[in-house]
């Protein structure tokens, strides 16, 4: 639906929240962002400074445990695009560092939507509540749910699904006035528009700086971070836009990745892996070093290493006509952003 009063996007300061509020402002809407503090409002110049910002973007403070804390957020707008939640592999309690926000933010968010009146929240969910490890003989869609994971094996990937499924639970239980649509992006890299290092482009810091022993046998599902904002935009101006959309562009081994930054010249001046652990003798001792990494670190690599995730992504492709971006200029735009912001010293010559 088009929509003459502004676009709440909670968590506006985020990676994907950003491009989001770019985009709303591009297309001619209003919005209304939440940050958590205004206290230092300098710290958002780079949502301030975004055209059309100074005309129609305004920004409230909203915590996302605090009941109520979105009700002046929402009041007056149509539609509400929920995208503020905790992404962190390693943490020290997981229940109260990622599913207690996750949840309770979101069950928050949608109450205020409720008592609002809106018509549409667009929820950013994650390919984590499809499924929390690859199986070889299995194309994932949009039906499935993660039902493997929990507190202790990969609870980021938990507390995705969790906070989806309490969506969802919401609107059939409260039979809000809104409709909900959700995106389930997979690994979303791209260039950020704030200065923060988020966590999937430190893994391509990570790969240029000899972080990684070697090459893994680790796939990735990549999705450009504007394609991710285009598909909330989408789902929300698109009247028949329902249910949830798998978003993610092509999959990529940590070797493919590796190559196409090779190719670009990135092994001069740069660490890159260069020992191949991609077979079974590598996949064994990375399990067994694994146990030495931090606790979500280690789950995650004993659930991915040696496995090739499988998906379809029609369903974005064809209801709300999403094209996606190319892994490869994806990566390429994603490093450029780390010398931008400053995260990775370029070379001298380049």
């Amino acid at each position: 639906m088009r929509t003459s009063q502004p676009v709440c996007v909670t968590g506006a300061s985020g990676f994907i929240a950003a491009h989001v509020v770019r985009d709303l402002l591009e297309r001619g809407y209003a919005v209304r962002g939440t940050v958590r503090s205004l206290a230092k409002p300098e710290r958002y110049g780079y949502l301030t400074s975004l055209p059309g910002a100074a005309e129609r973007l305004h920004l409230v403070e909203a915590e996302l445990l605090t009941e109520g804390a979105y009700d002046e957020a929402v009041a007056g707008c149509e539609v509400v695009m929920h995208t503020a939640s905790p992404y962190a592999i390693d943490v020290e309690d997981p229940q109260r560092d990622l599913v207690d926000p996750a949840v309770q933010g979101t069950m928050s968010v949608l109450r205020s939507a409720k008592a609002a009146g809106v018509k549409r929240v667009v929820l950013t969910s994650s390919m984590a509540a499809i499924s929390d490890e690859p199986d070889p003989d299995k194309v994932f869609t949009e039906a499935d749910w993660n039902e493997r994971s929990s507190l202790k094996r990969n609870p980021y990937y938990f507390s995705k699904a969790e906070a989806e499924r309490a969506a969802w639970r919401f609107v059939e239980e409260e039979r809000p006035p809104f409709d909900l649509v959700v995106i389930n992006p997979y690994m979303v890299l791209g260039p950020s528009l704030g200065p923060a290092l988020n966590t999937t482009n430190q893994i391509f810091r990570d790969l240029l700086t000899g972080v990684y022993p070697g090459i893994l046998s680790l796939g990735w599902g990549l999705v450009d971070v504007r394609d991710v904002a285009r598909a909330h935009v989408l789902a929300m101006e698109n009247d028949d836009a329902s249910g949830r959309y798998l978003c993610a562009g092509e999959e990529l081994s940590m070797k493919a990745v590796v190559e196409i930054l090779r190719e670009a010249g990135y092994a001069e001046g740069f660490k890159l892996p260069r020992l191949d652990m991609a077979c079974s003798i590598g996949d064994f001792a990375a399990r067994l070093a694994s146990y030495a990494q931090p606790k979500g670190t280690g789950t995650y690599l004993r659930t991915h290493l040696g496995k090739r995730m499988r998906y379809d992504n029609g369903k974005i492709r064809r209801e709300l006509g999403l094209e996606f971006t190319p892994a490869k200029a994806s990566v390429l735009a994603t490093v450029e952003d780390l010398f931008a912001h400053g995260h990775l010293e370029r070379p001298v010559g380049r």
